[in-house]
């Protein structure tokens, strides 16, 4: 499989596994604080992918080199995973899941500024495209309360993880010096058990770990091994294979995603106008994700 077609096929499966994490986030979002929740999650995930690396490609010192970057990549993704799920106790899964789409416009312009990575007229369109389904479902398929501007507190939590996560996007390809994806991510995930475990310990310390019922604790497992150690190097991986703004593109997928998720675990569906919205962001994908370059030379061919 070609280095690109790799990225593609990581990012399809790192979008099924993200939108688990609304559905089930949703779930027990109020019955245990996010800073705690968060904490134990990047600590498993950190353990998981880590071992994974010591069994296959091993530690070398030069990995562990210039250890600002960890802490600011680890400080990126604990803000984004906190906010999620600070949003996510008064956001409905799908809307918030819809407000995640808008990473992609938010990854290309920090790409741009990062990188100098160019944002084509074909992905600008999809980019507005993507753009216009996300917010239709952000605001409920309401064009009263589109013009009203009256989005949920929830989602506007959310929003600024959502920026996080963008910055986070570029940065991997930016400060990477030629780590794999998963040393990356180990020595990401366990910065950020620091900076969780740093501001997060009055939470943890106050969690009655003991009475937490079932679900949420399968919630933990998903989120830490699903929805953290497998797509951190899933997104790590791509990023390495592909631009910034297709990496993100597949954020598109996962309100998608969340609607097979809701309807699996017999949660309610939205209604027919909101799922319109889905399908503009299904539509942004399929447009973000062509080859651009393929086109350039059949162009200049013809």
């Amino acid at each position: 499989m070609a280095p690109q077609a790799q990225g593609h096929f990581a990012m399809l499966l790192f979008s099924a596994l993200v939108a688990g994490s609304f559905s089930l986030g949703g779930m027990v979002a109020n019955e245990i604080a996010p800073l705690a929740l968060n904490a134990v999650r990047f600590l498993i995930a950190g353990a998981a992918v880590g071992a994974v690396a010591f069994a296959t490609t091993g530690f070398a010192r030069s990995d562990f080199a210039a250890p600002w970057r960890y802490v600011l990549l680890g400080g990126l993704f604990a803000i984004y995973f906190v906010l999620m799920f600070e949003g996510l106790k008064t956001s409905a899964p799908v809307s918030s899941a819809a407000v995640f789409t808008l990473v992609p416009a938010m990854s290309g312009v920090f790409a741009w500024i990062m990188l100098r990575q160019r944002i084509t007229p074909r992905m600008g369109l999809a980019l507005c495209v993507g753009g216009l389904g996300a917010v239709w479902v952000i605001f409920r398929a309401d064009v009263v309360a589109l013009f009203a501007f009256d989005v949920g507190r929830g989602e506007v939590i959310f929003f600024f993880g959502c920026i996080a996560h963008a910055v986070y996007t570029p940065l991997v390809r930016l400060l990477n010096r030629g780590e794999t994806a998963v040393v990356f991510s180990f020595g990401t995930l366990v910065a950020g058990t620091i900076w969780l475990g740093l501001v997060g310990a009055r939470d943890i310390l106050a969690t009655d770990w003991h009475a937490l019922r079932p679900m949420v604790w399968v919630t933990i497992l998903y989120v830490s091994l699903g929805a953290s150690a497998i797509t951190f190097v899933l997104v790590q991986f791509a990023a390495l294979r592909l631009p910034s703004a297709k990496v993100m593109a597949y954020t598109y997928l996962v309100p998608s995603w969340v609607i097979v998720w809701e309807a699996a675990l017999g949660n309610s569906l939205p209604p027919a106008l909101i799922l319109a919205g889905t399908g503009l962001t299904v539509v942004a994908l399929l447009l973000l994700v062509r080859d651009d370059d393929a086109l350039s030379i059949k162009a200049v061919q013809n």
